[in-house]
């Protein structure tokens, strides 16, 4: 097993024998580290931390230490990173609490940028991008191929949708409706649907003109939100995408961004 000598691991700590662990790296009790996942130098873990294969964590990250919520009361938490991840430069990602389900989760094949912030019981799936200093509060919930601009923050308990994409320098404080465009500072507003994104994963044109046009109804339309998703259900029907967004918006407990 290549470990640094100058590395500190706990004889608790469970290592596979071909992960690599670079100098100076700080390696605490419950930590699990999965096959092929290097930590390149003075990266701290603290458990209990689970973190799957392949992934490759830039120096000086930190995992799993306590979140900065005042609630927090060193209650039994955990932190769970799953594969193919690239973890940059001082990234921060800290446990979950009891008032957030003990958890902290991180899926398969995400690009977390430096200076990343992942607070308490914050959730993001897979094949995401949060560039650099992107800032999540406790409870955010991020869907599965989201990109969030560098720079935004998003608010305590806000969720944003499965491919959305926000401009950097956004402050998100409503959740992000998925497939959408969102943007601008301190005002965000959405802008119809991500088109290039949708595109470059495969979604028809049909789908793609589907979802912006469902989009175009909410935020274009002068309509209320319950005015715009009967109009929605008239005139964009049997399209999955289109009925995941409205159930969206229907579970949305601090509104949505339009």
């Amino acid at each position: 097993m290549p470990i640094h000598p100058s590395a500190i691991v706990d004889p608790a700590a469970r290592i596979a024998p071909d992960a690599d662990i670079g100098p100076f790296c700080i390696i605490g009790a419950e930590v699990e580290i999965g096959a092929r996942t290097r930590l390149m130098a003075n990266v701290y873990l603290e458990g209990p931390t689970f973190i799957g294969e392949d992934n490759l964590f830039f120096p000086f990250t930190t995992v799993g230490v306590a979140g900065q919520d005042l609630k927090y009361k060193g209650e039994r938490a955990e932190t769970r990173i799953g594969h193919r991840n690239k973890i940059r430069e001082f990234v921060t990602i800290h446990r979950g609490t009891a008032g957030g389900g003990l958890l902290t989760s991180i899926g398969d094949d995400n690009l977390l940028m430096a200076y990343v912030h992942v607070a308490h019981d914050v959730h993001i799936g897979s094949h995401c991008i949060l560039a650099n200093a992107a800032t999540c509060g406790g409870h955010v919930t991020i869907g599965d191929w989201a990109v969030i601009g560098a720079a935004t923050g998003l608010h305590q308990f806000c969720r944003v949708g499965r491919h959305a994409i926000i401009g950097g320098y956004s402050v998100i404080t409503q959740d992000v409706l998925p497939y959408s465009n969102t943007t601008t500072p301190r005002d965000p507003k959405s802008y119809g649907a991500n088109k290039v994104g949708l595109e470059r994963r495969g979604y028809s044109p049909d789908v793609i003109n589907a979802v912006n046009k469902a989009l175009r109804l909410l935020s274009r339309a002068g309509l209320n939100t319950t005015q715009a998703i009967e109009r929605i259900r008239e005139e964009v029907p049997g399209v999955a995408e289109v009925d995941e967004l409205i159930a969206f918006i229907q579970s949305s407990q601090r509104g949505v961004i339009k």
